[in-house]
């Protein structure tokens, strides 16, 4: 597994080209969309990034240590009892139930020093305050400066899909909250939300998906690639019409073919639905300049690739399985998932090797 740091960094600096005058943050949960929380951020730092998200504070904690002089926001709130660990390590919780805000109104008034971001829910129906409890909020100026937010936000739920009508709905309701809280800065974009356009930027865009190289919006990703995943031939063999491959013997060789086995699977985090049968088509991997289609199902350790058409396949040749000739987006498709799926669940067992920036 080869990350290059340049390209995410490159990224960043993309998005942040496209978000006219708000500011640019970086989404790093997940340990950094499975590339490394932490060269991610320090990579994502070098490049301007002042801004960070997180899910977990066990990630913010991770962070601190990374990027000491960083904005760390938590997205997933305030968890029962956590505010002096978060606010030791000067991170910023977003509160987004009215729960959390008493907790972390109590814990200020009691003398603890920190701020915390305000997360309303605009129809996504996941976290967030009600509007009628934003409105409560706004209509408390008390609670609000005990609160001490320094940031609104909210969270689209189809910007990947630009003409869906709940992207305008989403803004307008985003937009009648901040009316009713004016002062605090303002955050609705994710990554596809910055190709959304100007309305929908603010003061802060946070991109994720994007940094890495998947695609946020319809149609191919406009962004560098930055996971490369590899395997190794471990056998070439023949298999002759008729014959069977892998597991289920889901798919027959029509006629003669040139089977390489490569060392890797869905313990690897390659899913295993992305292999393919008689009935339907699965990935593909690219080996000596030419496309192989996968044979039969992935199995755990193990994957076959068709090589009939690639002269000179042999024992050790190492197989790009993602990357720049086989788009992430591209195997998650054939996998029946989302190339967010597949980044973040890439296993522990790749030999990882960053290129670009410091790390070259």
């Amino acid at each position: 597994m080869t990350v290059d740091l340049g390209a995410l960094a490159g990224n960043w600096e993309a998005l942040a080209g496209r978000a006219d005058r708000a500011a640019t943050a970086a989404v790093v949960k997940g340990d950094g969309y499975g590339i490394g929380l932490e060269p991610a951020a320090q990579a994502l730092a070098e490049a301007g990034c002042q801004t960070f998200f997180v899910a977990l504070p066990e990630e913010g904690f991770r962070l601190r240590d990374a990027v000491r002089d960083a904005i760390i926001y938590v997205l997933d709130g305030l968890l029962p009892g956590t505010a002096d660990e978060i606010a030791d390590a000067k991170l910023r919780p977003v509160l987004g139930s009215w729960a959390e805000i008493e907790e972390w109104v109590e814990f200020r008034n009691a003398g603890g020093v920190g701020t915390a971001a305000i997360h309303v829910d605009t129809g996504m129906n996941r976290l967030g305050l009600t509007p009628t409890e934003a409105r409560r909020l706004a209509q408390t100026p008390e609670l609000l400066e005990a609160i001490a937010p320094d940031l609104l936000m909210s969270h689209l739920a189809v910007a990947d899909t630009p003409d869906h009508p709940l992207n305008r709905k989403q803004l307008a309701a985003f937009r009648a909250v901040r009316a009713l809280l004016p002062d605090i800065p303002a955050s609705l974009a994710n990554s596809a939300g910055i190709h959304l356009g100007f309305d929908y930027h603010f003061d802060l865009v946070r991109p994720g998906i994007a940094l890495y190289g998947g695609a946020s919006i319809e149609g191919a990703s406009p962004m560098r690639p930055v996971v490369t995943v590899e395997a190794r031939i471990l056998q070439v063999r023949d298999v002759r019409p008729g014959e069977t491959v892998g597991y289920g013997a889901t798919e027959t060789a029509r006629q003669a073919t040139r089977v390489a086995i490569l060392a890797a699977g869905y313990a690897d985090g390659y899913h295993r639905l992305a292999g393919s049968s008689d009935r339907r088509a699965g990935a593909r991997a690219f080996l000596h300049g030419r496309h192989a289609p996968l044979i039969g199902r992935v199995s755990m350790d193990l994957i076959a690739i068709d090589v009939s058409a690639i002269p000179g396949a042999e024992r050790g040749d190492w197989v790009e399985m993602i990357g720049p000739n086989v788009p992430v987006d591209e195997v998650a498709h054939h996998a029946g998932t989302i190339g967010y799926e597949l980044l973040t669940g890439l296993g522990r067992r790749y030999a990882r090797t960053y290129i670009g920036g410091n790390a070259s």
